[in-house]
């Protein structure tokens, strides 16, 4: 007990609405369901709880979390309650605050657990049929604040992280644990090939359908990530982790859990960072800017590729230098910067083509080729056309060259390229072609589960308004109507928010 009222779990109780005896009461029921039918908790404890900063012994944090993770309708962890003790290695870091004493999001001990933690509520979540939009997103600023440092640190590895006599030192996550054994090489390489059937789904046919399983296996990786393996396979483990981090992350994005998508991209930048990856910690980080600029918040996206960038370090290929460089580019074009969006589009192009491919790329930067490459310039293009229409032609000629290099798969990526390819040609003036490639993306939206495209679409709505009387587009116009859900048409909040 520390004295200090809990603001975290003030405000969560505030939004819950109970009142302290409720809880009380729903803390011992819980319990009792969970296996713990000796805990007695009454109002007197919850207000210390509450007002003295007092930290309950487990499973009340567990129990708290399921509670309001079902009451609030989004995943809610012990972390977000202000539960957790910190200190437990001895060590603090420089930078640390009230609100993350050891100056990052959590200590880097509590990475496996709280992995696991937030994968068992976003599983209860999926069970129960609630949905997880209804937390508030963290700025980019204040995001890149808490990991600057730790990110620029070296890696705590197996080989100098701290010993614990029980080598399932993680705390107790709760939901849907893995039981947590020793695995070896084989079973790695079985998760590794995973990874790419899953991110070879999500490209195809998005974020939707096989979200859960993403989330599942992660939660299997963060269990299997307490038992202390030996180095090398440890850090291979953890970059399945961050790997599936980031895939839950970009599935989350991709059907409007913004939040829960923020939590992943975090959650995997802490995951390759403990497994001595700087680079593909630096791309998740990345995501969560991609994530920023469709929300409208293009500063806040800026904040995260500076850290993305920086930390990303020395050993960074020149072709992932290129992608980071893109969405920086993006962001740069949702403020109307020009001029600065084309010199980082060239410092990309310098990049891109400077990759001799002597090296191989890793398997998360795969996906990221050619046609990528110009789908990124077309949509920094298409974007800055709503500031300088005269932009709108080159967004076109990139549109075209990455549909003409898209190889079969990328059906997500294809029906982008046709938005923006259609969205340019409504901004240059040319409504026939616009017609012709708006009507090539509705015949691959209903195979698709992307909410990200429907965003799009809306946009590209919006711009058909000044041609609503020709024919063809007042028709086209009714047929976005069918393929968008109902009431979708109404503008989001955030401004640019449907230009990702």
């Amino acid at each position: 007990m520390n004295g200090q009222p809990n603001t975290r779990l003030s405000d969560l109780f505030g939004l819950a609405g109970w009142s302290k005896g409720e809880l009380a009461r729903m803390v011992n029921r819980q319990a009792a369901a969970m296996g713990h039918p000796q805990l007695a908790t009454d109002t007197s404890r919850v207000r210390r709880w509450i007002d003295m900063g007092e930290i309950p012994r487990d499973p009340v944090p567990r129990v708290l979390a399921a509670l309001f993770t079902e009451r609030l309708g989004r995943v809610v962890t012990i972390e977000d309650l202000g539960l957790v003790r910190h200190g437990r290695t001895g060590k603090r870091q420089s930078g640390g605050n009230a609100e993350h004493p050891d100056g990052v999001p959590w200590a880097p001990e509590r990475t496996a657990a709280v992995l696991t933690e937030f994968t068992g509520m976003d599983l209860m979540l999926n069970r129960r049929g609630l949905v997880g939009a209804g937390a508030a997103l963290a700025a980019g600023s204040a995001l890149s604040t808490a990991m600057h440092d730790w990110l620029h640190t070296d890696p705590a590895l197996a080989a100098d992280a701290p010993r614990f006599e029980d080598p399932l030192h993680a705390d107790p996550a709760g939901f849907d644990r893995y039981e947590a054994a020793p695995i070896g090489s084989q079973e790695i390489e079985e998760l590794e090939r995973s990874v790419e059937v899953f991110r070879a789904w999500d490209a195809a046919r998005g974020g939707g359908l096989q979200r859960k399983a993403v989330v599942g296996q992660l939660n299997e990786v963060g269990g299997m990530l307490s038992y202390r393996h030996p180095d090398h396979l440890q850090r291979r483990l953890w970059g399945v982790a961050a790997n599936l981090a980031v895939l839950a992350g970009w599935m989350s994005h991709d059907v409007g859990l913004e939040p829960t998508a923020q939590k992943y991209f975090v959650i995997a930048a802490h995951a390759a960072r403990e497994g001595g990856d700087r680079p593909r910690a630096g791309e998740a980080l990345s995501r969560a800017a991609r994530q920023m600029v469709h929300l409208g918040r293009p500063d806040d996206a800026l904040d995260l590729m500076k850290l993305a960038k920086s930390g990303s370090g020395e050993e960074v290929l020149p072709r992932t230098r290129a992608m980071l460089h893109t969405i920086e580019a993006w962001a740069q074009a949702s403020m109307g910067k020009g001029q600065a969006m084309r010199r980082t589009l060239g410092q990309a192009e310098d990049l891109f083509v400077s990759d001799r491919g002597d090296v191989p790329p890793p398997s998360w930067m795969q996906l990221f080729d050619e046609a990528d490459m110009h789908g990124m310039q077309a949509l920094a293009y298409r974007t800055l056309a709503e500031h300088e229409p005269s932009a709108a032609a080159t967004a076109q000629r990139h549109a075209k060259e990455a549909l003409k290099l898209r190889e079969s798969g990328r059906d997500r990526s294809k029906i982008f390229d046709h938005i923006s390819l259609a969205s340019a040609c409504f901004i240059a003036d040319d409504p026939e072609q616009a017609d012709r490639y708006a009507r090539l993306a509705l015949t691959s939206m209903g195979a698709n589960s992307s909410h990200r495209t429907w965003d799009r679409l809306r946009e590209m709505y919006r711009l058909t308004g000044q041609y609503s009387s020709y024919p063809k587009i007042h028709d086209l116009r009714e047929e976005i109507k069918l393929a968008l859900p109902n009431g979708s048409l109404k503008p989001r909040g955030g401004g640019n928010s449907a230009r990702a």
